[in-house]
């Protein structure tokens, strides 16, 4: 008698991440990103400008100006890299999971199966409000750091998404 058995899975009847049709979030959201980057970089710079007005000691002058400029170059290629992984931002709901992917130079594909799922939230930024986006956010059980966040959904879209993911996980209890 045979209490367990582990069958060998041929890989190529598996079904592809290519083959599912992945949902772009709002055009909108890049809107946020340039917003968040010119704020954190604007912060930077005036930092480094006010240390050079208050410094005593001028030979920083001499360095201001190189720190800057690095500073703007940095700004403008997160600001590009961003941009160009913007169209990465993409996610799908079946039956049974969630799939969230992103990135440029590193492209990440996240699935959470709801049966996993313990929490969720809708987030909403000053902006975002402005722009009619959300932020669906879907904590997992476990620490595994499989917390999924899905930014730049429209409001009514993340809603809904609330509403089913809500209600799977009722039904589940």
């Amino acid at each position: 008698m045979e209490l367990f058995t582990n069958k060998e899975i041929d890989i190529n009847t598996l079904p592809k991440v290519e083959d599912l049709e992945l949902t772009p979030i709002s055009p909108k959201y890049i809107y946020i990103i340039v917003a968040n980057i010119l704020f954190t970089y604007g912060i930077l710079c005036l930092a480094i400008v006010f240390i050079n007005v208050i410094a005593e000691d001028k030979s920083f002058s001499n360095t201001f100006w190189y720190i800057l400029a690095v500073l703007i170059t940095l700004c403008i290629f997160t600001l590009i890299i961003n941009y160009l992984g913007f169209k990465k931002r993409k996610y799908a709901m079946r039956d049974y999971d969630i799939t969230f992917s992103k990135g440029f130079l590193v492209n990440k594909t996240l699935t959470l199966p709801y049966n996993r799922i313990q929490h969720i939230e809708i987030k909403r930024t000053f902006l975002a409000r402005k722009l009619g986006l959300a932020t669906l956010k879907i904590y997992t059980a476990g620490e595994s750091g499989g917390d999924m966040t899905v930014s730049g959904l429209p409001k009514d879209i993340a809603d809904k998404q609330y509403g089913f993911l809500t209600k799977m996980i009722n039904e589940r209890v």
